[in-house]
């Protein structure tokens, strides 16, 4: 297989070639990553028919960190064995700051409080504060990087809003569903809408092990095919495959980004990686034309600035950028 059809072939099953509804886009791609909720959102502008977020919940999944999901989906990320990246705070346990026993006290409060439309995590802290919470103990219970609220999530009682300001719903109530089937689940939506992809890729976005993805493999009817020397896997269900677009406009943390080992991308040229992939963690919003990355992109208060790296058609990108912001003020290149 051709450098060119891999790309296809992830373009077309990441639903950057021919859109479809959001449930079906957050289900192909095993969610998305919302650690910033306007990345999030703009992933699935470029992928949707039309973004609706009626019936989608942010909670910590693949590798630990902040994704939307389908409400339906709770059973499968949540799964019995998953791999959590707790910290004491993110748990019902006790730590340095409070017993289990205080814990599982603000714990059954904070959801109650959920229950009656007090929902803000400001609001809750209020509550807590009223019950007799120190200022000790709300460092674990209200940490700003997970605390009980996470431990909360993690245990399917409650989840996050579709919303910038953080805010919770009561989860309904499910069944975890058993570890060896949720990841099978997980690995055939992979190799079929990030595929073709190396075991390593794989092995990345799961947070696993080489090994643990190779029995996976074992198990789902997939293609190999080879390039560079190195072996690709995919479910082939006749995805559709046509031309690379001229311009794509990605997110911040988009998933053809982030779906794959992050030391190297077919999309992204290897001088370039760190422009993208920095060393805070961020990955940034990027400009693919005609299937390569070329620069990344910030938008705020409607003036877009543009930063190239490599040559490109910036009339195309002007065009395109107009048809994806119809009241940008101003395009500034850097």
């Amino acid at each position: 297989m051709t450098l060119e059809e891999i790309k296809l072939r992830r373009l077309a099953g990441q639903h950057l070639l021919t859109p479809a509804d959001t449930q079906t886009v957050v289900k192909d791609l095993c969610g998305v990553q919302a650690q910033f909720l306007s990345h999030a959102l703009h992933g699935l502008s470029i992928r949707c028919t039309e973004v609706n977020t009626e019936g989608l919940v942010k909670s910590w999944t693949n590798r630990g960190t902040m994704h939307l999901f389908s409400v339906d989906d709770l059973p499968l990320f949540l799964h019995e064995g998953r791999t959590h990246f707790l910290r004491p705070v993110d748990t019902l346990e006790s730590d340095a700051y409070i017993s289990a026993d205080r814990k599982a006290y603000f714990s059954d409060l904070i959801v109650d409080a959920v229950s009656q439309g007090i929902d803000e995590r400001e609001a809750l802290k209020v509550v807590c504060e009223k019950a007799g919470m120190t200022e000790g103990e709300s460092q674990s219970l209200f940490d700003p990087w997970g605390g009980t609220i996470r431990a909360l999530c993690e245990a399917g009682r409650i989840c996050h809003r579709v919303q910038e300001k953080k805010a919770y719903q009561l989860c309904p109530a499910f069944e975890p569903m058993a570890e060896e089937p949720a990841r099978i689940e997980l690995a055939r939506r992979y190799f079929t809408h990030f595929g073709p992809a190396t075991v390593k890729d794989a092995a990345y976005f799961f947070a696993t092990t080489q090994a643990k993805v190779k029995s996976l493999l074992k198990q789902l009817p997939v293609t190999e095919t080879s390039l560079d020397g190195k072996s690709y896997f995919y479910i082939d269900y006749g995805l559709p495959i046509g031309d690379l677009p001229d311009c794509l406009f990605l997110a911040g943390f988009d998933q053809l980004m982030l779906g794959y080992e992050k030391t190297e991308s077919l999309f992204l040229p290897k001088e370039h990686m760190r422009d993208i992939f920095n060393l805070a963690g961020i990955v940034r919003p990027t400009i693919l034309v005609n299937g390569t990355v070329v620069g990344w992109w910030n938008l705020k208060n409607r003036k877009l600035k543009i930063t190239l790296f490599s040559p490109a058609d910036q009339k195309l990108i002007f065009d395109t950028a107009s048809r994806l912001w119809s009241d940008l003020k101003q395009i500034e290149y850097l």
